[in-house]
């Protein structure tokens, strides 16, 4: 009963159960609100709060990092969350809190009011991340998981250049009218995903399949190369359109058409890494990607013109999402005669993400704040960041996995 395989990515998608697409239709929802939306629409409301006089803009860089921070304390607690209820109710409660987090942001009673609310947005987006395509590709077959894994995570993208697009729209009805709109979206989407989660959770990882069994030096670098491109991202996440909009001096309106190329190359992203990784290998994918990523980050503190600045954007804006399936893909390719160790190697490398992207976003505010909002600077940390990846890389080659 099983149709050929075919070179189309459409029929890929199309050729799945009706119980499969509509797993991936949710974990495409799940990725869109949790991380899309809840983490990413921030950026370009960053100006509007500051401008607004709801918050000053050290408080304001300060609420972006919150996020992070909850992220982080997601991506640790999600596997207990689902221990103590069951995958199907995370899922959905995760996106439920992402959503009424955006509808009570709308009313600024105070600092921690916002504080608060920003960081429960960050818990359900970093659940979601460690959940939510796991929970969905466990019922794939395995000859169609890359295409299905694309397709979730590029939800994260369609979220990022739709608040570029939807958020100037929205602040022409006001800022408390914006953080409404966005609710009432993730609400919508959390309603299309609320019955395609697979009936059945993903069995708990037990400890003999501890990733920590394995002496893997390239797995352990692995680690560290993903960890600091969370802080060479940094960045581009926070401070991307207040760049433009701010430090250029351009606007609002410019600095979210900057935000929507960001959006679009997020989109594309985890589609293109894949093609990438299937032609030449995840290491090497992966590698070329750190090359690439750090000039990329690199551009806005070199003062060039708007047509390297757009790349910039679509570029970094590739690899936030790109790089997720490609570190995946790695993890699966050198534990690949350690299958059960895979999953918690993910969830190790998707928690030390998270931990270092909250670090560098509270140390960026702070520098942003001591500075006087020098954005260079910012840049140049975050590709500094990234080019010790590479070197991590390199020098882990130099090692054969154990």
């Amino acid at each position: 009963m099983e149709k050929s395989q075919t070179s189309v990515d459409v029929a890929k998608f199309h050729n799945q159960p009706r119980s499969n697409r509509w797993g991936i239709t949710a974990g495409f929802s799940a990725s869109l609100v949790g991380i899309g939306l809840a983490r990413f629409a921030y950026t370009p409301l960053l100006p509007a709060i500051i401008d607004a006089g709801w918050f000053d803009p050290s408080k304001a860089t300060y609420l972006g990092a919150a996020n992070l921070a909850g992220y982080l304390l997601g991506a640790l607690s999600g596997r207990w969350f689902v221990q103590k209820t069951s995958t199907v109710f995370a899922l959905r409660s995760m996106m439920l809190l992402a959503s009424v987090a955006f509808l009570a942001c709308a009313f600024p009673v105070s600092y921690l009011w916002f504080f608060v609310w920003r960081l429960l947005s960050g818990i359900a987006g970093g659940a979601l991340m460690v959940l939510a395509a796991p929970a969905v590709l466990a019922h794939v077959p395995a000859p169609k998981r890359g295409m299905a894994g694309g397709i979730i995570f590029s939800g994260v993208g369609v979220g990022v250049a739709a608040s570029g697009t939807l958020v100037p729209l929205l602040l022409q009805l006001g800022l408390k009218q914006t953080w409404l709109g966005l609710g009432l979206i993730s609400l919508l989407f959390t309603a299309i995903a609320w019955s395609g989660w697979p009936s059945q959770g993903i069995k708990p990882i037990n400890a003999a399949g501890h990733p920590r069994k394995s002496r893997n030096t390239t797995l352990l670098a692995l680690y560290v190369e993903y960890a600091l491109n969370a802080v060479g991202w940094v960045p581009h996440m926070i401070f991307l359109v207040a760049f433009v909009a701010h430090g250029m001096g351009q606007g609002l309106e410019a600095g979210s058409e900057y935000w929507v190329l960001f959006g679009i190359g997020a989109t594309l992203g985890p589609l293109l890494a894949g093609v990438l990784a299937d032609r030449v290998g995840f290491g090497t994918a992966l590698r070329l990607s750190l090359v690439l990523d750090g000039v990329s980050v690199c551009v806005p503190a070199l003062g060039v013109s708007a047509p390297w600045l757009m790349a910039s954007s679509v570029v970094v804006g590739a690899f936030v999402t790109g790089t997720v399936p490609l570190v995946l893909g790695r993890v699966h390719e050198l534990l690949a005669h350690h299958p059960a160790q895979q999953a918690g190697a993910w969830r190790t490398a998707t928690v030390g993400f998270a931990l270092t992207q909250a670090m560098g976003a509270y140390g960026f505010s702070y520098l942003f704040s001591s500075s006087g909002a020098n954005y260079a600077l910012l840049f140049l940390i975050g590709a500094g960041a990234i080019a010790l990846g590479f070197v991590v890389n390199i020098t882990a080659a130099c090692f054969k996995p154990s």
